[in-house]
């Protein structure tokens, strides 16, 4: 049996697919513990059944017509009419639409390949300085992954059973503090390198604004609507494709039915297909290893170690620091997930705080080696070497870290909404 996990992870490492190798560890796992099989099919099936596993697949559609569409030009420019008079203001524009994106599109590599070749050349214009830019653009890829309605925050949801609905509301006061510091840290670069500021036009504002009015709209009726348990996610994510491609194909006229309506279906079955399959097999192996009790044998070996809550969410966050370097973020929730899930409610960890704290660290994995997904997209899209890029994160992953340590240690950043 050693043997065959040591050939099944080198397996996985030589490239094999993600959902091939899970699935020959969820076998293993079985025959191991003297577990049936069948489990992985009963498992796969009931995790195929839940309700919000409909949302994942609208949002995908959602974010798809968004970057296909002319929402990235049309925000960037209601940005920089906005934010383009402070010191560093094109930063915070970046910042901004990037974080807008993200948590649309569900993915840090599209945000960098639409955003980034648009904003780029225009931070170059503005004299910043490059390795500023280029840090810039590769940490803002994963901004918006705390914003509703971000695919890890739904996928995190269905994995460890929480309420995805407070999920949202607990991601954003986490999400906008992040914005504010590196908005900070920006505008103090602006100020350093004597980046040129630009008059405020209130017309140009208010031009842009009405350019891209409905885009606006839309997070306000997806957070409120939500906030105010007007609607279930699963209908949140039908109303926000439905707007999306109302708005894109009527409205902006940016997209044609005929031309564009069978491509944004395909590249939103691709993208959700090849999700759905990890996820499936993924939870599959994951169940198998709570019912040959793995997370309580994990739990007997660190209790001698860990003697309190603040020891363990110190170990919790260096050791998803790794899983976050090691793994792209939704792997790593779905095979993480369900073994951290039951330790953490033993030191008193709140569910909806823990999965803050994951996707957190997740972020902050993006964009770390050896396999910061961040750093090779923006690598093929800025033609840079990885290192360059890694040591033009540094600053940003510095103050990203910061963050980390106040969202974990202060729990109502992430827990405000709840009644007292």
């Amino acid at each position: 049996m050693t043997a065959l996990v040591i050939v099944l992870a080198l397996i996985a490492l030589i490239g094999a697919p993600l959902f091939v190798v899970l699935g020959a560890g969820g076998i293993l796992a079985s025959i191991a513990t003297d577990l049936s099989p069948d489990l992985l099919i009963i498992e796969m099936n009931r995790l195929a059944a839940t309700p919000s596993m409909i949302a994942i697949p609208l949002f995908i559609l959602a974010g798809v017509a968004m970057s296909t569409g002319g929402a990235p030009r049309r925000l960037v420019a209601f940005y920089r009419a906005t934010f383009g008079w402070l010191p560093g203001g094109l930063a915070i524009v970046s910042l901004t639409a990037c974080a807008f994106f993200t948590m649309f599109s569900g993915a840090s590599g599209v945000t960098i390949l639409a955003l980034g070749g648009l904003l780029y050349p225009v931070l170059k214009l503005e004299h910043y300085q490059e390795n500023f830019s280029l840090g810039l653009l590769t940490t803002s890829g994963s901004l918006g992954l705390l914003f509703p309605p971000s695919l890890a925050i739904l996928v995190f949801g269905i994995v460890a059973d929480v309420g995805i609905d407070q999920l949202f509301l607990a991601g954003l006061v986490p999400g906008m503090l992040l914005l504010a510091m590196l908005s900070l840290y920006s505008i103090y670069q602006g100020r350093r390198f004597h980046v040129p500021r630009h008059n405020f036009h209130p017309h140009r504002m208010l031009v842009t604004a009405k350019a891209c009015g409905w885009d606006l709209l839309l997070p306000v009726f997806l957070v409120g609507g939500i906030l105010g348990g007007f609607v279930s996610i699963t209908e949140a994510a039908a109303f926000t494709a439905t707007y999306v491609l109302f708005i894109e194909c009527v409205i902006y006229r940016e997209l044609n039915l005929r031309k564009h309506l069978f491509g944004i279906l395909v590249e939103s079955c691709v993208l959700f297909g090849s999700l759905l399959v990890i996820l499936l097999i993924a939870l599959g192996l994951t169940n198998i290893l709570v019912d040959a009790q793995a997370p309580m044998r994990l739990l007997e070996a660190i209790q001698p170690l860990v003697d309190n809550q603040l020891q363990f969410l110190l170990l919790l966050n260096l050791f998803l620091l790794i899983v976050g370097a090691m793994m792209d973020i939704f792997s790593a929730i779905v095979v993480v997930t369900p073994l951290i899930l039951p330790l953490a409610l033993q030191y008193g960890v709140n569910p909806v705080h823990l999965g803050i704290i994951f996707l957190a660290n997740l972020e902050i994995g993006y964009c770390t080696p050896p396999v910061g997904i961040n750093l090779f997209i923006a690598s093929q899209r800025f033609n840079k070497p990885i290192l360059t890029l890694f040591r033009s994160t540094l600053p940003f992953l510095t103050i990203m870290l910061i963050w980390l340590l106040l969202i974990t240690y202060i729990p109502e950043l992430s827990l405000w909404w709840r009644d007292n």
